[in-house]
């Protein structure tokens, strides 16, 4: 019969046998495994020139293993330190990828090893980065409303295409002007002056904000950066037309491939012609964009008012309603307006005297902002249809203050109109 202390032996003696047989075969079953996993079946991406292929083991060490002799294992098994992870006490051996499942064998094989396992490598999960590109225009720096609407976030998703066409409905666009000349594709004269330049001033300052030419070291950025600008010269050298110049200048400009149509206009009362007229640029597929009015009310302005115009407000740089912008439940966007910074004719006019450049406030300045987005937007794979491009623009637009009181979606955000 056994003695207390002799089951106390065997007991110990067969919890030890006992032990080492189930690491035994723990060590045998990871082999096992590992040998399945790395050999002629290695799991997706590894050994495959993949972001999970490696040409690294990790190995872990039992605690006590001296020092020299882990070195002499990575020499055995025919590997090279590269590394460690210190407070893991783990070792970074290299082996290449085509030997490195007989290399993490061999290191799983042997009894002073805890552990062993590929270095695999990890990817960033990236979709889409928002990249910003800053134009090389000197005065960008004072055109505010283009970094509020995160215009250069925009940039570096699109810069947009010269097939795009910009139709600026308006006082007509300075044709010798540095920054604008070479953009302009089209011009038309549907008013009684004799000629088709801009001797308001209005027009130049406008077709500067939806698309100067950018990046060219001189002057100022276009919302539009690479669209062209059709010249469609509807009020007269006062700053004023009739409907019927609007109506016909809207004509023209679908019917000669504009993609958009600016209108930095308005007036009190509605009228038939003007709103068929808006309806059949419309059917053509036009995105049209149109200046809510500054009398600082809830009034209506024709043609921002139709359906099938998108009407703008103007917004000062803290994202407040400038006090003399229209609004209501019939505005749909809002846009930087005040104090902004643009073209002006490099000849005398009323609203210049050759500056070149210079800051101009209202709607005015607010509706081509949303243009040259439009103008952006077409030139994404969001550009398969007027509306398309629409919604892009509304549905992206920044909840500011006073969204759904003054206007129903809020201020435009160029990058998120057109990021993926």
């Amino acid at each position: 019969m056994a003695t207390p202390a002799s089951r106390e032996g065997k007991g110990t003696a067969t919890r030890m046998w006992t032990s080492s047989l189930r690491r035994m075969i723990l060590l045998a079953a990871a082999v096992s495994l590992a040998i399945l996993a790395l050999g002629a079946s290695p799991p997706t991406g590894y050994a495959s020139g993949k972001p999970n292929d490696s040409d690294r083991i990790l190995v872990k060490l039992r605690a006590g293993t001296p020092p020299a002799a882990a070195a002499d294992l990575h020499r055995q098994i025919g590997t090279r330190l590269v590394g460690s992870v210190p407070r893991l006490g783990v070792d970074v051996v290299s082996a290449s990828a085509a030997d490195l499942p007989s290399r993490l064998s061999a290191y799983l094989r042997d009894p002073r090893v805890e552990y062993a396992e590929p270095d695999y490598r990890a990817e960033a999960y990236v979709i889409s980065a928002q990249t910003a590109v800053t134009p090389n225009d000197p005065s960008f720096s004072q055109q505010w409303g283009m970094t509020k609407v995160e215009a250069p976030g925009a940039w570096g998703v699109t810069t947009g295409t010269s097939g795009v066409k910009i139709a600026i409905l308006d006082t007509g666009i300075d044709q010798d002007h540095e920054d604008l000349a070479s953009k302009i594709v089209d011009n038309q004269n549907f008013t009684g002056s004799s000629s088709f330049d801009d001797l308001y001033g209005h027009g130049t300052h406008v077709a500067g904000i939806a698309a100067a030419i950018t990046n060219n070291a001189t002057g100022v950025a276009g919302m539009g950066w690479s669209s062209s600008l059709m010249n469609v010269k509807v009020l007269d050298d006062s700053g004023s037309g009739y409907y019927s110049w609007i109506a016909n200048g809207i004509i023209w400009a679908a019917d000669h491939g504009a993609k958009v149509i600016n209108m930095s206009l308005g007036g009190r009362s509605a009228s038939k012609t003007l709103e068929n007229a808006v309806n059949y640029a419309w059917s053509k597929g036009v995105v049209l964009v149109a200046a809510a009015g500054n009398n600082g009310s809830s009034a209506r302005s024709y043609p921002a008012y139709y359906q099938n115009c998108i009407a703008v407000a103007a917004t000062d740089s803290n994202d407040k309603k400038a006090s003399w912008s229209n609004y209501g439940s019939w505005v749909d966007v809002a846009a930087p307006g005040v104090n902004i910074f643009s073209t002006l004719t490099n000849h005398p006019s009323v609203l210049s005297s050759s500056a070149g450049y210079g800051y101009l406030s209202g709607t005015s300045m607010a509706t081509p902002h949303v243009a040259g987005l439009a103008a952006l937007v077409w030139a994404t794979p969001y550009g398969t249809s007027n509306s398309s491009v629409r919604a892009r623009i509304e549905k992206n637009a920044d909840k500011i203050s006073g969204t759904g009181s003054y206007w129903a979606y809020g201020r435009i955000n160029a990058y998120r109109a057109v990021a993926p």
